[in-house]
């Protein structure tokens, strides 16, 4: 049996329903709250603000549609994610999207040192190239172990940065808390920065936040799944 809407009750935004489903609207504790973040709270449930979703999804429709813009004109964006239970989310949406990533520790000097970095990223490839070419036999076995520890350590640091040829033109960023200094690397060579920003940090530091929970794994996992929707139809209109 169907039970009819009353005329005062009002269907929520669908997109808000998924956001609310996948947690996106639960920020951190009242005490924890940064005050240049209020414009983004809804309110408050049990000590802890209720991000208000109307504008997350302004916020994110917002941010989607600039990296969007920069994927179309050929600019590379760098995804970075380095809490455990988020890297395998990380490390396929970038693949997906033949990206670079970062879903390791942010390495200090990635993007203000990035000559030095572009260094170990080309040994890298050096090593791998010696592996493929099988021009790694003409060392002795004991030279050729240490020639493959020092590829796995550079892989784990460097891996999801491979094809970086130069500096990235935007940083998207799932964990601000996590990474406070690439984000101010950017800010020094001034590089377009969009991130999920929690009720504890300062979205000004950012060129465009988007306020939602970043603890929540469905929380990151439905914003990760729009970002590769949103670039995969960039790529296929291109």
């Amino acid at each position: 049996m169907e039970v009819a809407v009353k005329p005062t009750e009002q269907k929520l935004d669908p997109i808000i329903e998924e956001m609310m489903a996948a947690g996106l609207h639960f920020g951190h504790k009242t005490s924890k709250t940064h005050p240049k973040m209020k414009p983004y709270i809804g309110g408050v449930r049990n000590t802890v603000h209720i991000i208000d979703l109307e504008k997350t999804k302004e916020k994110l429709t917002e941010a989607l549609e600039a990296l969007a813009k920069l994927k179309t004109e050929g600019k590379n964006i760098l995804i970075v994610g380095t809490k455990i239970q988020i890297k395998g989310m990380v490390k396929e949406t970038a693949e997906a999207l033949s990206l670079p990533y970062v879903c390791e520790r942010w390495i200090g000097g990635t993007l203000t040192n990035f000559e030095g970095i572009s260094k170990r990223i080309q040994r890298l490839l050096e090593i791998e190239k010696m592996k493929e070419s099988g021009d790694i036999a003409k060392y002795t076995k004991k030279e050729q172990a240490k020639l493959e520890e020092e590829r796995k350590g550079l892989e784990v640091k460097f891996g999801g940065m491979k094809n970086l040829a130069k500096l990235p033109d935007a940083l998207f960023l799932c964990d601000m808390d996590e990474n406070e200094l690439a984000i101010q690397e950017a800010a020094k060579r001034k590089i377009v920065t969009f991130a999920v920003c929690d009720t504890n940090r300062d979205p000004s530091l950012l060129d465009f936040p988007i306020p939602a929970n970043d603890d929540a794994v469905s929380s990151i996992a439905y914003i990760l799944l729009k970002l590769k929707e949103k670039l995969q139809t960039a790529n296929d209109n291109n």
